[in-house]
């Protein structure tokens, strides 16, 4: 049942999206002080410590039930997606790295097909050849000159994001843990594994400046606790569709404000490829807008985290 005001809920949504899409600025500065997967493993450790401190004033459990899965889930979900996104955001830029990785809906839908069953249909399949194609614009391999790296490291980041967006949604359906304790508990195991990475890396030692533990406790306060009570707010009064709206704006927030503050530039094939990329997740949208017409219930139980 929608409530009485619709505009909070959309205005949370604004909120949440110019939060999340500005992180990727914060850790691209973040990363001048620490080396990615130290950053990783410290921005998860600060949000999961943020979530915990949240779970009981939002009147919610700590308690978690299905160990071994939330463990896997903290693999792909924190540990790879995370790790992952530092190092592609050392060797890109922000706006490019956040577009490439949010493609992860069109990876979800591949990865889904085998593991739960839900077969690619219709229109979904304009999506994934659209975001194939904005794909191969966007890494231009007849360039030699640009990140390569970088670009495959965002794949493969939203890849592991699939991947644990999958494992979330297949717990849930068998065994349904609350969403704000699992994300805390499968981020703080995540952290442990990044930080046992990190001490094996001969990474450059961490300055804590004052400029990066600011960094840190913004993106623990507002990119992960108040971001991830903003979600549940949104996904239990807006349905499905209109909450995945953030898949869309969090990368366009990110580019504009990567343009602004650090100047990044994009060739005309990248723009072609973030325009294509932007198209077919736009096409999921639709989709989940005309299976949304015939029932307003809001979304019970997200798939990812969408940060």
């Amino acid at each position: 049942m929608r409530p009485k005001l619709p505009w909070q809920p959309l205005l949370a949504l604004l909120l949440l999206t110019l939060i999340w899409g500005y992180t990727w600025v914060l850790s691209k500065i973040g990363l001048r002080y620490a080396p990615p997967i130290a950053f990783a493993a410290q921005r998860s450790i600060g949000g999961a410590l943020a979530l915990f401190i949240a779970l009981p004033l939002a009147g919610r459990s700590l308690r978690i039930r299905a160990i071994r899965p939330v463990f896997w889930i903290g693999l792909f979900q924190t540990t790879l997606f995370l790790g992952l996104q530092g190092w592609a955001l050392v060797e890109g830029g922000p706006g490019k790295t956040a577009v490439l990785i949010y493609t992860m809906p069109i990876w979800t839908l591949m990865v889904a097909w085998p593991v739960l069953g839900e077969r690619i249909r219709g229109i979904q399949w304009i999506a994934v050849a659209g975001a194939v194609a904005g794909l191969v614009l966007i890494i231009s391999p007849w360039d030699m000159h640009t990140s390569l790296l970088s670009k495959i490291l965002g794949i493969t980041s939203a890849m592991a994001w699939a991947i644990g967006t999958v494992l979330v949604k297949q717990l849930q359906t068998r065994r349904p843990e609350d969403l704000l304790a699992l994300t805390a508990w499968q981020m703080m195991i995540g952290a442990v594994m990044l930080g046992l990475v990190a001490w094996q890396l001969p990474e450059p030692q961490t300055q804590w400046t004052p400029t990066y533990l600011g960094i840190l406790t913004l993106m623990a306060l507002f990119g992960t606790a108040l971001g991830w009570l903003l979600w549940l707010y949104i996904l239990e009064r807006l349905p499905a569709w209109e909450a995945s709206l953030s898949v869309l704006g969090t990368p366009i927030v990110a580019i504009l404000s990567s343009r602004l503050q650090l100047g990044e530039r994009f060739t005309g094939a990248e723009i072609g490829g973030m325009i294509l990329v932007g198209l077919a997740l736009g096409f999921l949208s639709f989709q989940g807008w005309r299976m949304a017409r015939p029932a307003t219930r809001p979304l019970q139980a997200p798939s990812g985290q969408p940060q």
